[in-house]
């Protein structure tokens, strides 16, 4: 098996960098008409400096609010909008969705793609494929593409006024990252690329991980300000560039394929990406076998920032069992990244570890309550 490694053209990351963004797609000679998809809040905060940005770099654009889900009717509707106005590239602004959707328009048109998050709140930016729902909102497929987005811009002004809970998102989502990569480098199985890891996928993982450790507090601080500071960029990066190149050449595993499980019920809709990984995390170490001594580090990082601990955390406060069963079935469908760990992955044992994690996050939770009273007596 051949060692696959991949990421975006060009990174650029920074204050005020959407100021840079007519200048850096006319350096990379990506086209002079864009289709522009943005979020409804994107539009609000950055639409005269695209307009700005774009004119001083001789680029039309066509702009076009995003519906809400990266779902098939939302691709065909902006591909016939950028089609009619014979776009040559396509722009992707706002959350990981919005960023899908830009990926899927670009491919299916083939044309260049940029994306301009204006959220850490997953690793979507920097990859090559999207996450596809349904109208409904739940998890439907993957689509892969051959090719990694041509720019992948990041405003970490924009990102610093943004609800810290999509931060905290990005967060869950990155802290996977090493775990879900080591577990395909043990089983020897395949990365999203169809190749074996690399040793740079590895290393970026495992500083994605060390990142998260050493910056989270201060960076949700900083944001808290709506401040810029070193501290936020790296996570901002961690968060976007590290998960993102360490999750596609890596490789994923349980907590991403609990992720998908979990979007078969309706309650968890409303809740971030991330936040439904970060449990899948735990989900991923209980059915892994792994001791306390990796659990629990995990469970505290993820109280203090603030991600799911709990099934009631993500919605689900009805432990039905024939419902988590079904949450558990659809885990491990055919070709999910479940089958990626070393061993056999069955409907059953991700039950059971739903339910494990689920206890081992409440009993956590009440272990803090006690030591708070202390504490206070």
């Amino acid at each position: 098996m051949l060692s696959v490694f991949c990421s975006p053209s060009r990174y650029v990351q920074g204050r005020d960098a959407t100021r840079n963004l007519g200048v850096e797609i006319d350096a990379l000679g990506l086209g002079k008409r864009a289709c522009l998809i943005a979020s409804n809040h994107a539009i609000k905060h950055l639409e005269l400096t695209w307009e700005e940005t774009l004119t001083e770099a001789n680029i039309s654009y066509a702009l076009t609010e995003f519906s809400g889900e990266c779902s098939r009717e939302e691709i065909d509707r902006i591909k016939d909008i950028a089609a009619e106005y014979k776009a040559e590239l396509i722009i992707g602004a706002g959350g990981g969705k919005v960023l899908d959707t830009t990926r899927a328009v670009a491919s299916e048109l083939n044309l260049p793609v940029v994306n301009c998050p204006t959220v850490a709140s997953s690793d979507a930016p920097c990859s090559a494929l999207s996450v596809v729902y349904g109208e409904d909102g739940e998890f439907d497929s993957y689509m892969f593409y051959k090719r990694n987005p041509d720019l992948v811009l990041v405003d970490t002004s924009v990102i610093a006024k943004a609800p810290v809970r999509y931060l905290v998102a990005g967060m869950g989502d990155a802290l996977a990252t090493m775990f879900e990569a080591k577990t395909v480098i043990a089983a020897g199985k395949k990365n999203q690329l169809g190749g074996a890891t690399t040793i740079s996928a590895r290393i970026l993982a495992e500083a994605c991980y060390q990142i998260l450790i050493a910056d989270s507090i201060e960076a949700i601080e900083s944001v808290n300000n709506r401040a810029v500071t070193p501290a936020l960029e790296r996570i901002v990066e961690a968060n976007t560039l590290l998960s993102g190149l360490g999750f596609e050449s890596g490789g994923l595993a349980i907590a991403h394929s609990v992720h998908n499980g979990l979007t078969t019920l309706h309650e968890t809709h409303d809740f971030l990406h991330g936040e439904k990984v970060a449990f899948g995390l735990l989900v991923q170490l209980v059915a892994e076998g792994k001791g306390l001594d990796v659990i629990s580090p995990i469970l505290e990082y993820s109280s203090e920032v603030g991600l799911p601990l709990t099934l009631s955390d993500i919605g689900v406060n009805d432990l039905d069992r024939e419902r988590l069963r079904k949450v558990a079935e659809r885990s491990v469908k055919e070709g999910e990244t479940a089958h990626n760990e070393p061993f056999e992955v069955t409907a059953a044992v991700i039950f059971d570890a739903i339910l494990t994690a689920d206890s081992l996050g409440r009993r956590f939770r009440e272990s803090e309550v006690v030591e708070a009273a202390i504490s206070k007596a």
